[in-house]
């Protein structure tokens, strides 16, 4: 009997939800930092097995809008929520259940989906700690089931899918073998290069930065990648440059490491820094930049 469909994973900021879809999907996907609202598009991971495919979709976090963007990004992470057959609700085992996941659980609560509570992080925490993190959390709401684990040591790793997949409904593959992800390779690239640029910049960026690709030019054994970083202010456009532009640099060094990893070629990266002003504000602008 073959199983396949759409899982996502939920929780507050920095829950580990992009670390583990990409643990499970052994191939990173999902762009990963400790910033809030790091990821903004929603994109599909594949695991293919013998008997199944799980699909799981990564989405920005649910939060409290301030912006356009922010009410924008919310409508996508509901109308994923009620399309998706499972729903991983994640907390770290090193931190108390707070209001952020009471929050999230009783939003989740009445969805279609199966539920499964997963304990993550659990590399970090001794054993009496973790019984009592399973004790609280489950009683966070009425879920299938209740999974530790952590995507750093992998361990539980295969406990957790297999758990997955068995609340999956019966269906014929949903993807080509070859598959891993459905995003266009440009949008990858972009999040590789916003990920970089936001590693150090002060907590008041992340937000502001939007990456475009504008072109991917392949040519024998080396890729040029033309891309743009748009901030909202000058102000910010400095400190993505930083001294010398010795940000800039770093950013187009970490970034490229990446890009030459996902195609499998060596990498010219062109980066131009760009402001746009109040982006986040203005619906002509999120048209522009994808959203």
């Amino acid at each position: 009997m073959y199983r396949a469909g759409f899982a996502c994973f939920v929780g507050r900021p920095n829950a580990g939800k992009s670390t583990l879809t990409n643990a499970i999907v052994g191939q990173k996907i999902a762009i990963t930092s400790s910033k809030p609202q790091t990821t903004r598009h929603i994109i599909r991971g594949v695991l293919h097995r013998p008997e199944a495919q799980l699909v799981l979709v990564d989405t920005p976090g649910l939060h409290r809008p301030r912006t356009l963007l922010g009410e924008r990004l919310n409508d996508l992470v509901r109308s994923t929520w009620s399309e998706v057959d499972v729903i991983g609700l994640c907390i770290p085992a090193n931190e108390p259940v707070g209001k952020g996941d009471t929050f999230i659980a009783s939003e989740i609560a009445a969805l279609k989906a199966k539920l499964v509570a997963v304990v993550t992080k659990t590399d970090l925490v001794g054993k009496k700690e973790l019984t009592e993190q399973l004790m609280a959390v489950s009683r966070l709401g009425d879920f299938a089931d209740v999974v530790p684990v952590s995507a750093v040591t992998a361990d539980q790793l295969d406990v957790l899918t297999d758990v997955m997949i068995s609340h999956l409904p019966e269906s014929p593959q949903l993807y080509p073998d070859s598959m891993l992800t459905d995003e266009p390779e440009h949008v990858l690239i972009a999040e590789m290069i916003r990920e970089a640029a936001l590693e150090g910049v002060r907590d008041e960026l992340p937000h502001s930065i939007a990456v475009l690709v504008e072109e991917i030019i392949p040519a024998n054994g080396l890729t040029k990648v033309y891309a743009d970083i748009y901030v909202e202010r000058q102000s910010q456009k400095a400190i993505v440059i930083g001294a010398r532009a010795t940000r800039l640099k770093e950013v187009g060094t970490r970034a490229r490491a990446q890009i030459e990893e996902l195609l499998g070629t060596k990498v010219y990266l062109d980066l131009h820094v760009r402001v746009a002003k109040d982006w986040q504000r203005d619906p002509k602008q999120l048209r522009k930049l994808g959203f």
